[in-house]
């Protein structure tokens, strides 16, 4: 009888280690993860991406021809459109 009850006492044991082990193991993927999440949000190319992804294709025009440092006037003699339009792309008021 008391080899009976030291097998049921060992297997409850180490039944209740194995939960113990996944728990542990559970609870550290979900820190490795939030981690890998938080210096993913956290890093500066990506949220410099996400800023360029979200600009409107006239926050593109006037950026891009601020740094060349052209004029409106100058960008639409060169594609053929007046003055107005491209200030208006810029502006966001028209999408033609």
């Amino acid at each position: 009888m008391n080899t009976t009850r030291f097998l049921t006492v060992t297997v409850a044991l180490l039944y209740c280690f194995f939960w113990i082990a996944v728990a542990g193991a559970a609870v550290y993927l979900f820190v490795l993860v939030v981690r890998a999440l938080k210096k993913y949000i956290n890093t500066k190319e990506i949220r410099e991406e996400k800023k360029s992804i979200r600009k409107s294709l006239g926050e593109v025009l006037k950026e891009n021809r601020l740094r060349c440092k052209m004029t409106q006037e100058f960008v639409s003699e060169t594609l053929g459109v007046s003055r107005q339009a491209v200030s208006k792309w810029e502006n966001g008021v028209s999408h033609s």
